[in-house]
């Protein structure tokens, strides 16, 4: 049976702090549904009405398009560990870049990691928290240190080349580029 609650309370918090992944859903009109894990310690709660999380250079960038162009997101942490919980923020969201004139403020929540791109913010409309019954028991080993390192270790101008040639999503939806590399602390 599922819950829905309007904002965040104080046992959603304690859940979300314990977990180490979480999958970002986003789509726009005839584009495809993007869904995509997050990992490192990339997620913030700002608010009971406003979470956040850290976005670093991948595969594309079709989370940027999609809000941009919808603004429609949905959050999801499983609860690999007791008590079994599903716990979904149903929200609008948008970038927040380094040439952004709030960037400073919002940065200073995170620890930037090498390859930090964007900022996403997101003003929660709804959280629905259901069993979780059908998810397995799984415990994290560790981290994978792969993406902040190959960014670490990237040339800066080649990483900006390189972004600055991605201005849309793979269904050719436009995106805002950063206009600087965040080099962020050395990946181990």
């Amino acid at each position: 049976m599922a819950d829905f609650f309007d904002a965040l309370n104080e046992k959603h918090v304690e859940m979300i702090g314990k977990q180490p992944i979480f999958f970002v859903a986003t789509s726009a009109e005839d584009a495809r549904i993007n869904i995509s894990p997050k990992g490192y310690d990339a997620f913030r709660i700002l608010s009971p009405k406003q979470v956040a999380y850290l976005d670093l250079g991948g595969s594309g960038n079709e989370t940027h398009a999609h809000l941009a162009a919808d603004g429609r997101i949905t959050i999801m942490f499983c609860n690999f560990q007791q008590p079994a919980l599903i716990l979904r923020i149903y929200g609008r969201g948008r970038a927040v870049l380094p040439q952004d004139a709030e960037w400073e403020e919002l940065a200073s929540q995170f620890t930037l990691l090498p390859g930090t791109r964007q900022i996403f913010v997101i003003d929660v409309e709804s959280v629905q928290t259901s069993c979780g019954w059908g998810v397995p028991f799984m415990e994290l080993q560790e981290e994978r240190a792969t993406l902040a390192k190959a960014h670490a270790q990237a040339d800066p101008r080649e990483w900006e080349k390189k972004h600055a040639a991605r201005t849309s999503s793979i269904d050719g939806l436009p995106t805002r580029q950063t206009d600087r590399y965040i080099a962020g602390a050395a990946a181990d």
